[in-house]
């Protein structure tokens, strides 16, 4: 397709294309509470795209996923693909509301990924809400190394922040216990976060700080790193941000750390490499976190919640 393409206006064509049978099984309410779950591995409907979609539909779904990501990042986002769930028929989508007529949010989920693509419908969030990508490089259980994870250079980054620090520094930012992994919990952010200020670093040290945000962001499309900036600048900028990296899961005892955060009362960036990536992540206008009007923790975890809650110890 030609310059004019977005995940929007792909969205839209896919609506159109939508049978009357398979409107009933994707499009779901906007207010739908179970358009703000998040987890690590899980399928928001029966929606399989592989086997409810023909194939103009499929490619529609395969180009939406791929174009919420960065050019440069695509080669990478392609072994993630492969390597988590083989190819992206292998997801399930929804549509929450109808594009061209109000809000509307298309979601994608599956092995590693709660994706979304809202037009700005969702206001004061980047992202459309909260989002999760994980990678497995090379096999469940990853060596320090990380070899051959495609996320892993995020963690490259926010471990040069922490050679930086000062010994008084580092005793604030290194906690003993990371949080565990709690579905749509987990990207609460908290008002008072672990960790160390970033307004107490020097000024070289935010710059390392920035730097890690910059790869946080790469992988993703320009309109949503902005947006994302722009939220984070309104909320009191890089300066605003706790960072924290977590003792009790260093792969390897190498004092690289796997497991670190970047926090503030308005956003959760939570990176897990152990045993292989999984990344958890929301930024937004206000502080704290609240699930949508009527929801409840049930319907956030959807009638299958038992299977779900197993899910994240799994994957």
């Amino acid at each position: 397709m030609g310059p004019q393409r977005s995940p929007e206006t792909l969205v839209s064509h896919f609506y159109d294309s939508l049978s009357a049978r398979q409107r009933e099984t994707v499009v779901l309410p906007f207010d739908s509470p179970l358009r703000s779950r998040v987890e690590n591995n899980w399928h928001i409907t029966d929606a399989r795209v592989g086997r409810f979609f023909n194939r103009d539909q499929q490619a529609l779904i395969h180009d939406i996923f791929v174009d919420l990501h960065a050019p440069e990042f695509h080669e990478s986002l392609g072994r993630h693909i492969v390597d988590d769930f083989g190819s992206v028929n292998n997801l399930s989508v929804a549509l929450f509301g109808e594009p061209n007529s109000g809000k509307f949010e298309f979601v994608i989920t599956g092995r590693h990924c709660t994706a979304r693509c809202d037009g700005d419908s969702v206001e004061g969030a980047a992202f459309g809400g909260p989002i999760f990508y994980g990678h497995e490089g090379e096999s469940f259980y990853e060596r320090p190394t990380h070899p051959n994870n495609v996320y892993w250079f995020q963690a490259k980054k926010a471990n040069k922040v922490f050679q930086a620090l000062d010994g008084r520094q580092r005793s604030l930012a290194l906690q003993p216990r990371a949080p565990r992994e709690r579905s749509v919990y987990t990207v609460e952010p908290s008002p008072n976060p672990d960790g160390l200020p970033v307004r107490d670093m020097s000024p070289d040290q935010r710059d390392l700080v920035s730097g890690t945000l910059e790869a946080l962001l790469s992988p993703f499309r320009e309109s949503d790193r902005n947006e994302a900036m722009k939220l984070l600048d309104q909320a009191g900028g890089v300066d605003n941000l706790t960072m924290a990296f977590y003792e009790n899961e260093d792969l390897g005892n190498d004092g690289v750390w796997d497991v670190w955060k970047l926090e503030s009362p308005t956003m959760v960036w939570y990176f897990r490499g152990s045993p292989h990536v999984h990344v958890w992540v929301n930024v937004q206008e206000n502080p704290g976190w609240k699930a949508p009007e009527g929801a409840t923790r049930r319907g956030l975890f959807g009638r299958r919640g038992r299977r779900a809650r197993q899910s994240r110890a799994s994957a």
